[in-house]
C-alpha cells in the first residue's frame, strides 16, 4: 500500500474507486474475494481506492474495523492509495479513530450525517475527529445542510481536511449553486466529482474540479481511466461517448440502488465473489439481477 500524503497530483492521475466490500457467508470480510476486486482495478490503471458507502462502511461493526483495515492494508498494491471511512456518528468516529491510528492510510473518509445533525456541530465533529486522528481527513458532502461552504473553506485553511469529495445529485449537474460557490472558496484541485461518470464531465469541465470518483470503475477500470485522460487532455467527445457506456449500469444504480446494484454487478460478472450484503441493506431480486448481469457483463466486455 502507498501511504504517502494524497496531493492533488495524486488525485488528477486516478478516477477514485469507490468499490464493494466482499464477504463470505457468514458476512465475514473475505481476504481472497477483495484482493480479486483490488486486482481488477489496478490492472486497469486505477492507483486510488475509497473505501466508503459502497463498501458500508456505515454499518461497519466496531469489532471487526481493525481487520479489515488490516485486510485492506496488506492486500492493496504497492502503488494504491487506500482511503478508509469512518462515522457518520461522533462517537463511532472517535473510536474508530484511535483504531486508525495504529495503520498507515494516508487519510480516511468522514461519512456525512444527515439526522441530528447541524452544519456547525458537524464542522466542530470533524475538527475533533482530525485532531484525534492526528492528519487531515477527507469531506465527503453529499447532501444540502451537512455543511457550508463556508465550513469546508475554514476546515481547508486550518489543515483539517485533505481533499473533499463532492456528491449531490443535481438534476442539471451544470446548475449548482453550492458546488458554483464551493469552487469559489476551497482550492478546485482538492476537490472531486463525487457522483460517477455521468456527471463528471460537467463537474470537471465547467467546474474546474480534479477527477472523479466512480462505483462502475470496479468493472470496467481501464474505460473508466481512459475517460479521465480524455477529460483531462480536453477530450470531451471522447470523454462523452465513454461516459454513455457506463450509463446503462449507472441508470440502473439510480433506479435501484446505487450500492445494492454495484454488489451485484461486480459478482455477476465473475470479478469477484461479493456474497451476501450487509445489513441494514438487502439483496437485489432475481429480475433485477438478470437485468444487471446482462448490463455489467456487456459494460466489462467494453473496458
Amino acid at each position: 500500500m502507498n501511504n504517502a500524503p494524497i496531493t492533488p497530483e495524486v488525485l488528477a492521475n486516478s478516477v477514485i474507486a469507490v468499490p464493494p466490500l466482499a464477504r463470505d457467508a457468514d458476512l465475514k470480510v473475505c481476504p481472497i474475494e477483495n484482493a480479486k476486486i483490488m486486482r481488477h482495478l489496478e490492472a486497469g490503471g486505477v492507483r486510488t481506492l475509497l473505501y466508503g458507502g459502497n463498501a458500508m462502511f456505515y454499518h461497519i461493526g466496531l469489532g471487526e474495523y481493525a481487520e479489515t483495515l488490516a485486510l485492506l492494508q496488506e492486500h492493496a498494491g504497492g502503488d494504491t492509495t487506500v482511503v478508509p471511512s469512518v462515522g457518520p456518528a461522533y462517537g463511532t468516529s472517535m473510536d474508530q479513530a484511535a483504531i486508525l491510528r495504529d495503520f498507515d492510510f494516508p487519510t480516511a473518509m468522514v461519512l456525512p450525517a444527515r439526522d441530528i445533525a447541524t452544519p456547525a456541530g458537524c464542522a466542530t465533529g470533524i475538527r475533533k475527529l482530525a485532531e484525534s486522528y492526528g492528519k487531515p481527513i477527507v469531506l465527503y458532502i453529499k447532501f444540502e445542510g451537512y455543511l457550508e461552504p463556508e465550513d469546508a473553506k475554514s476546515l481547508v485553511e486550518d489543515g483539517i481536511v485533505n481533499w473533499i469529495k463532492y456528491a449531490i445529485v443535481r438534476e442539471d449537474p451544470g446548475q449548482d449553486d453550492y458546488l458554483s460557490k464551493l469552487v469559489d472558496c476551497v482550492d478546485r484541485s482538492i476537490i472531486v466529482s463525487g457522483i460517477g461518470e455521468q456527471p463528471a464531465i460537467t463537474h470537471i469541465n465547467r467546474f474546474g474540479v480534479q477527477s472523479f470518483t466512480s462505483g462502475c470503475v470496479c468493472v470496467a477500470p481501464g474505460l473508466s481511466m481512459k475517460m479521465l485522460q480524455a477529460l483531462k487532455a480536453g477530450n470531451l467527445e471522447g470523454a462523452e461517448s465513454i461516459r454513455q457506456t457506463f450509463k446503462p449500469l449507472e441508470d440502473l444504480r439510480n433506479n435501484i440502488n446505487p450500492i445494492r446494484v454495484l454488489h451485484s454487478a461486480v459478482a455477476e460478472t465473475g470479478i469477484a465473489e461479493t456474497g451476501p450484503i450487509l445489513p441494514l441493506l438487502d439483496e437485489v431480486n432475481d429480475s433485477d439481477r438478470l437485468k444487471i448481469a446482462a448490463v455489467a457483463r456487456e459494460l466489462l466486455a467494453q473496458n
